[in-house]
């Protein structure tokens, strides 16, 4: 594999001590604040010196020598906290007063602490008789794009890639989403709505971690792709079977437990920051 380091200027002493942890056959100047270290070992010691490289402000991935975007058909995405930069459940927990609550249950979700399907039934409790109009509110005045979202979407439609959000979030911001971005699949849990206010309940089945991955597989195997052809970006302990049904898994901005697992770990820079290693 190559490992490669970007973002900024990687310390000698750091560099070493990667070299020596992954048994790195060479160093290369690759692009600008870009270093690739070929022949490179996944160990042990690297996930040691991992917090070193981010006390740095640094990004590293782990990927096989001579990937193009070319090579994949297709690229998933989850959608609160890594396609947005907001979790949307917590902003309509705003609007009934009830932020802190939910976003404690969100937090410990993400991090793996929570089953999923327990931590939404509880949030979405706290939201039943929210006039459903706020809906609206949080896509207009909340909602907005992580860095390099746009870019990066825009690179992969043009290089032929299928494009999916895949999310346990709300169909209401995933539908506009796929409208709005041209997506071409998007699949997430429907709030049901009654008397024009959220009952607190999911019309139909919850779309959790595993149907994340079942709709990835689907999604693979319709379009006659093997798991090296497609690309999943997420963020929280929901998204690791997802991540693993893929051939490239991205971490972004992502909780420990799912960086550890991920081939690509983007803390820092942007999601166009993948480009660099494609």
């Amino acid at each position: 594999m190559n490992l490669i380091i970007q973002g900024g200027a990687l310390p000698t002493f750091l560099l070493e001590r990667i070299v020596a942890a992954t048994g790195a056959a060479a160093i290369e100047p690759y692009l600008p604040q870009v270093v690739r270290l070929r022949d490179a070992r996944r160990t042990p010691e690297f996930a040691a010196l991992a917090p070193l490289i981010e006390a740095e402000k640094l990004d590293w991935a782990f990927i096989e020598p001579g990937r193009k975007l070319t090579d994949f058909g297709l690229i998933c995405f989850d959608m609160d906290s890594t396609l947005i930069t907001i979790e949307c459940i917590d902003e309509l927990a705003d609007f009934a007063g009830k932020k802190a609550e939910v976003s404690t249950v969100t937090e410990a979700a993400m991090r793996g602490e929570l089953d999923y399907r327990e931590s939404l039934s509880r949030r979405l409790a706290l939201l039943a008789g929210l006039d459903a109009r706020v809906l609206a509110r949080v896509y207009d005045e909340r909602l907005a794009f992580s860095q390099g979202a746009r870019e990066l979407l825009a690179a992969t439609q043009a290089a032929g890639l299928r494009t999916a959000i895949l999310s346990g979030g709300f169909t209401y911001f995933t539908e506009r989403l796929r409208i709005e971005l041209g997506f071409d699949f998007a699949t997430s849990n429907q709030l049901e709505i009654s008397g024009g206010k959220l009952t607190g309940r999911i019309v139909g089945d919850i779309v959790d971690a595993a149907a994340k991955a079942r709709h990835l597989s689907r999604l693979r195997d319709e379009l006659g792709l093997r798991r090296d052809q497609v690309i999943a970006v997420g963020d929280g302990a929901n998204d690791l079977p997802m991540l693993a049904e893929a051939g490239l898994s991205v971490a972004y901005r992502a909780k420990p437990a799912t960086r550890a697992k991920a081939d690509v770990a983007i803390n820092f820079g942007g999601l166009d920051s993948l480009l660099n290693l494609l």
